[in-house]
């Protein structure tokens, strides 16, 4: 079959009055051009113009391709012209996935501001205790926390965030200081459930140093906010991202045990599907999530 190329091709013929004067505009070859033309009826198995010294002149089926095909040419540009302008310009659809407690506390914000921004974009926002299962919904904009995985995933980096243990007053004041790892294992500890992981391991390092806990986990939930009033209740032993207990920290209400001992880092990241090509809406908001964080995230000031 022919093609939106060989459709200019033929136009430029028509609107030509010899083939030399088409080779010149197309700079071809007249010699190329008619081979090109043949190939064209070939594949059609239609004579489109008839060749003659003096003049050219169309067949009724070349007519009816350049007038038909003038008119598929004009929608596929249009067509060209709106993805472009759908990149170029703030219009579609934007989705994004997100955490419960992060996407409830930094990036509703986030969107807010940008839906502000931009009227005209539709904004899908939705926040799940699972967010590297659903990436298969094709979300334009996925928030991670933590170690990522295998993935084919394009992950840009928001912000560093540490992970803590902690317990409240109350819960140290019951079971005495904790100066080891190897005590979590005889402690009640709670457990955040999440990406299917393995959430009652947690591995500690310091220097060349590292240990692996099984916690006994009497108590789990699948939502962050959850799990930290437990340990504020000194219900058992948590652990969390730093951006979420900071404030606590910093209030008493919880305690960070083992500080020499440092646990993964998760940091929070920003996943699509593709580097490059991306519209200009997701581009966008991901710049102003990126200027949400700076240099230092707000859980540091």
């Amino acid at each position: 079959m022919i093609d939106a190329f060989d459709i200019r091709f033929l136009l430029i013929i028509r609107e030509s009055k010899s083939l030399l004067e088409a080779s010149r505009k197309l700079g071809l070859t007249p010699s190329a051009v008619t081979q090109r033309l043949q190939l064209m009826e070939k594949k059609l198995d239609v004579r489109l113009v008839d060749r003659s010294a003096r003049r050219l002149r169309f067949t009724d089926e070349g007519e009816l391709l350049c007038a038909r095909g003038t008119g598929l040419l004009q929608q596929f540009d249009t067509l060209l012209e709106e993805l472009q302008e759908r990149r170029r310009g703030f219009v579609g659809k934007l989705k994004i996935n997100a955490p419960f407690g992060f996407g409830r506390r930094y990036v509703a914000p986030s969107v807010a501001a940008f839906k502000s921004l931009h009227p005209e974009v539709e904004i899908i926002l939705t926040l799940s205790d699972q967010p590297m299962l659903e990436v298969e919904d094709r979300f334009d904009v996925v928030i991670h926390i933590g170690q990522l995985g295998v993935s084919n995933l394009v992950c840009r980096t928001l912000a560093a965030n540490r992970r803590y243990v902690c317990a409240s007053p109350a819960f140290i004041a019951r079971h005495g200081p904790i100066e080891s790892p190897e005590q979590l294992a005889e402690l009640p500890c709670i457990a955040l459930r999440e990406n299917n992981e393995d959430v009652t391991l947690w591995h500690f390092n310091r220097g060349r140093n590292s240990k692996s806990v099984r916690v006994q986990a009497f108590l789990s939930c699948n939502d962050g906010n959850v799990i930290k009033q437990w340990g504020c209740d000194g219900l058992g032993v948590i652990l969390r991202s730093e951006w979420d207990v900071a404030h606590d920290l910093a209030q008493g209400t919880l305690v960070r045990l083992l500080p020499g001992w440092k646990l993964p880092d998760a940091d929070v990241v920003a996943l699509t599907h593709q580097r490059d090509g991306l519209p200009e809406r997701t581009r966008n908001f991901m710049r102003l999530l990126q200027e949400s964080f700076q240099s230092e995230p707000p859980w540091r000031a």
